[in-house]
């Protein structure tokens, strides 16, 4: 068992503090945004725990690559990272790569804990909506819903934002979410000021407020009360925390303009 408190946390509490906590999604973006969303999370609190100043992470070997060095005594960061093997395709023939688990390892250090060359700080990568959608495989289709409560839908791979939502790009990243999640393929949505709380409306709100935090945006303090009358004196179940971190991880790499590095630990949440 990993002896860092932070880390014997499950997903459901990191996400808890996520949807409660201003400002931390975006902090943790900011400086760790080519690692999955449950380890920048992790990664920033980490931080926070030991006085840690976080930025540009990297492993032991990464940081002496780069002409830095790890300064003694400096403790490692843990991160989640998958255990794979080779197994042979039984139709192709050639050996493939499969997850068989997920484990937390202490092989990481921030750019704080070393001394040495410069570094170049990464920039944060733009994020497009018409690119994630087109990426994600999803059409955004014409308002016709008739019940002006309605901010937004979506049905199999189609979603719609009312030209009168409040907040449109916050209504957008929750109707991506139901496609996502694969909320439409068991029944159309449809999303307004009398939708009954449901744990599938919170999967999709959360995921809202993670992306809508992450980018900057704004929308997150009306997504903290919806959920938060939700799960008042609750927690958000494991399960649907990992669906709903690894729905974020999609939808920012779909629209953002940085592919994501084969090389750093990203799992993927969705697997049991």
């Amino acid at each position: 068992m990993n002896p860092d408190a932070i880390i014997q946390q499950k997903w459901g509490d990191l996400l808890a503090q996520a949807v409660t906590q201003p400002g931390l999604i975006l902090k943790a973006y900011s400086a760790f945004h080519g690692y999955s969303l449950g380890n920048q999370l992790a990664a920033l609190l980490q931080c926070a725990r030991h006085g840690i100043e976080p930025g540009p992470i990297n492993t032991y070997k990464g940081w002496l690559d780069t002409g830095r060095q790890v300064r003694k005594g400096e403790k490692a960061i843990w991160l989640c990272m998958p255990l794979t093997r080779k197994k042979t395709n039984g139709e192709t023939g050639e050996d493939e790569l499969y997850i068989t688990a997920f484990v937390w390892k202490p092989r990481w250090f921030v750019l704080a804990q070393t001394e040495g060359e410069a570094v170049p700080m990464p920039e944060t990568p733009d994020w497009d909506a018409e690119r994630a959608l087109a990426t994600l495989g999803i059409e955004q289709i014409p308002f016709i819903h008739t019940n002006g409560n309605v901010q937004g839908y979506a049905k199999i791979s189609q979603v719609a934002v009312s030209p009168l939502a409040e907040l449109p790009h916050k209504t957008l990243c929750h109707e991506l979410a139901h496609v996502v999640l694969g909320h439409t393929t068991e029944s159309d949505i449809n999303d307004s000021e009398q939708t009954p709380m449901s744990l599938r409306e919170v999967e999709a709100e959360a995921i809202a407020l993670l992306v809508c935090e992450s980018l900057g945006l704004a929308g997150s303090e009306y997504c903290r009360g919806y959920i938060q009358n939700w799960i008042e004196g609750e927690v958000i179940p494991d399960k649907s925390a990992q669906k709903i971190f690894g729905a974020v991880d999609r939808i920012l790499k779909a629209g953002g303009t940085e592919k994501p590095k084969q090389t750093q630990p990203n799992p993927d949440y969705s697997l049991e």
